[in-house]
């Protein structure tokens, strides 16, 4: 879309579209009433995905915007679905009751749904872990922190020398998660890992490298333990595993946003 046809949106439009600039690779779910909106591509995509009737709305243009809904009562289900098909959701709620609000009703991205960070019961399963991992490489050191928020489980490790990749994809095929963000490094090893698995093939995606600075980690680390100092965890001398806990939690953080 031109700088020129956003700047004929309607209001309404030309905040979905800023909020969808700030969630370029999620889904958009956009509280409208009793539902939740999406427009444009987000809407052709769930309407092919989930089989929902493709509408349109006048948005300002000439032509009106491609539309697609579902009630926010069962968003549930519908958001379960479209992370078993690979996409992320972003919820974006109203903040503002809309009979009081003047204007624009106040909207916000609450929380972010993806394949390693769902807690919906519709798409976890009873007798399996849902583990989003986070790997950390730097030359021949890998450190790597797998966890699933639905339990509290987090655990973590560190290998080195010329077996660690083959470390790594044994601690892969063994934990399967859900989700890998790694650092632009760590992006490459995807290539170099077999995880001789059926039905598991490793998706990398590159997440943030600040949040990979061994002195983030560490704070992010103490922050969400309540400890002074790594040595409860024995990790001071696995700088490369803490890279990869607290760039987990961060990622955490910013997906849900408590």
């Amino acid at each position: 879309m031109t700088e020129e046809e956003k700047n004929k949106l309607s209001p309404m439009m030309k905040h979905y579209m800023y909020m969808k600039e700030l969630y370029k690779d999620c889904i958009l779910f956009y509280r409208l009433g009793d539902f939740y909106e999406m427009f444009f591509e987000d809407a052709e995509i769930v309407s092919r995905v989930l089989e929902l009737t493709l509408t349109g709305k006048e948005c300002g243009l000439e032509k009106r915007a491609p539309m697609c809904g579902l009630p926010y009562h069962a968003a549930d289900t519908y958001i379960a679905r479209l992370i078993e098909a690979g996409y992320k959701v972003a919820i974006c709620e109203q903040l503002s009751d809309p009979a009081t609000s003047k204007g624009l009703v106040d909207r916000d991205v609450i929380r972010v749904v993806t394949p390693g960070t769902t807690i919906e019961d519709e798409a976890l399963s009873a007798d399996k872990n849902n583990f989003l991992c986070s790997v950390y490489s730097e030359k021949d050191r890998i450190g790597v922190c797998w966890a699933d928020i639905s339990t509290g489980l987090m655990e973590a490790a560190e290998f080195s020398g010329k077996d660690a990749v083959k470390m790594l994809d044994d601690t892969l095929s063994r934990v399967k998660p859900s989700e890998i963000i790694c650092n632009s490094n760590a992006e490459l090893l995807q290539n170099q890992l077999s995880c001789v698995v059926a039905g598991y093939t490793p998706s990398f995606y590159a997440y943030k490298d600040e949040n990979y600075l061994f002195s983030k980690a560490e704070k992010a680390i103490k922050s969400q333990f309540k400890v002074a100092s790594l040595a409860v965890f024995d990790a001071e001398d696995k700088k490369n595993a803490v890279k990869a806990i607290g760039s987990l939690l961060a990622y955490v953080q910013e997906t849900q946003k408590r």
